[in-house]
């Protein structure tokens, strides 16, 4: 599958800002099972765009700097990407947790994907009593990896309500996992801290998911949304295998990989400081198109 993909961040300012420096993570990353074909980032009326090494994780870091007076600024990232990517299939042959974690605490793979960089708590994922209980009845040490992930994955989708008004882009795993609500980013955080706990390498993905609209309804340009879903290191041979615990699904050919990290913290699409004197606003609208 072809996608072409449109995604526009507009802020508005109260007054005029003087000065920006930001850094976007908007261009997706060459992974497995995808390839970039072209890309095309836009920013008026003015900015200033340079590359920057990724300070952690997986991520194509472009700085931008504002340094006249602005009161609208809006980032346009356009992407075609193919994706083939096929569906997990799990099966009794796939590696045991146990082997899963002691594979990985014995990894001397010093590269940004190697698995030990993801065993550890996190700031914006720390360990936590609760949720580790919770996910480890999914977990068993001898549980097939492919089986475990995808059982873990549909626990929560079947048990959390997903709720956009239940908690804010800063809220914790642990208030999200009390209030039994949230969004992706809620949901994939919860099941990288309980693969965690267990002693996993799990990595926190950010992207785009093909949305597909009811019978009989027109799919909304600019309707779509980023997505966040979970990577779990199932050995040398399977490598990352990404599941999304939001569907209950693997992650496969409607998935598009823009960044991973070990939090959301490392992969922001967008951050940075911006001086001015009032508020702003931000408004985000993102078109995943699939052309063939």
């Amino acid at each position: 599958m072809i996608y072409d993909i449109r995604h526009i961040t507009r802020f508005d300012y109260g007054a005029n800002v003087k000065f920006a420096r930001c850094n976007l993570r908007l261009k997706p990353i060459h992974w497995s099972g995808q390839d970039l074909l072209d890309y095309r980032l836009t920013i008026s009326p003015s900015g200033r765009v340079s590359p920057a090494r990724a300070e952690a994780g997986l991520a194509n870091v472009m700085r931008m700097v504002v340094d006249a007076p602005v009161r609208h600024l809006t980032i346009e990232s356009v992407s075609r990407i193919k994706v083939d990517r096929p569906v997990p299939m799990p099966s009794n042959g796939s590696p045991p947790l146990r082997e899963i974690a002691a594979a990985a605490r014995a990894s001397r793979d010093p590269s940004p994907a190697g698995p030990a960089n993801y065993i550890f708590p996190s700031p914006l994922i720390p360990l936590d009593r609760d949720i580790a209980d919770w996910c480890a009845q999914d977990l068993h040490p001898d549980r097939p990896a492919l089986d475990a992930a995808i059982g873990l994955a549909q626990r929560i989708q079947h048990d959390f309500a997903f709720d956009p008004q239940a908690t804010l882009v800063d809220t914790s795993p642990h208030e999200a996992f009390m209030k039994r609500g949230g969004v992706c980013q809620d949901f994939a955080q919860i099941m990288i801290t309980g693969l965690r706990a267990a002693g996993l390498p799990a990595a926190y993905a950010s992207g785009y998911i093909r949305t597909i609209p009811p019978p009989g309804q027109a799919r909304l340009v600019g309707a779509d949304a980023t997505h966040a879903w979970v990577l779990l290191w199932c050995g040398a041979e399977l490598g990352w295998v990404g599941v999304d615990p939001t569907n209950g699904i693997w992650m496969a050919g409607d998935h598009i990989v823009m960044a991973i990290g070990r939090d959301y913290g490392e992969i922001a699409p967008i951050d940075g400081v911006v001086l001015g004197s009032s508020a702003q606003k931000m408004d985000v609208s993102v078109d995943v198109a699939p052309l063939i």
